[in-house]
């Protein structure tokens, strides 16, 4: 009983990150919407548009709208991401290798794709 209540608990922290993380990234787009609203447009000139995380970071620290939004939709998502992350701290207190494994080559598919989806 006590292996249950453990998972359980596990579980309710997990969802309670991957809660918080939308909470998050959902309240950073909607300041980018207001913002958006407010500035009437972008924030950038014509139709140019932050595409590294180094502009997106400056944008969002000036509050152009554009850039908030993207980060708001960056911080969505890495919320799975951290679940995989958060997993794999589990399944090593549990003693899990072989999950411990095949969730961190899930995590290691993700961020090479983030990487690699750059190009």
């Amino acid at each position: 009983m006590n292996d249950n209540s453990e998972i359980q608990d596990v579980e309710l922290a997990v969802s309670r990150w991957l809660r918080i993380g939308v909470i998050i990234s959902a309240a950073v787009i909607v300041i980018g919407l207001i913002l958006l609203f407010i500035h009437g447009g972008s924030g950038y000139p014509d139709d140019y548009y932050p595409h590294s995380l180094s502009e997106i970071y400056s944008g969002t620290i000036t509050l152009k709208p554009y850039a908030v939004i993207t980060t708001g939709l960056i911080l969505l998502i890495l919320t799975p991401v951290l679940r995989v992350a958060i997993s794999i701290w589990v399944f090593v207190r549990e003693g899990d290798k072989l999950y411990v494994i095949i969730t961190s080559i899930v995590l290691a598919i993700l961020i090479i794709s983030f990487i690699l989806g750059k190009a």
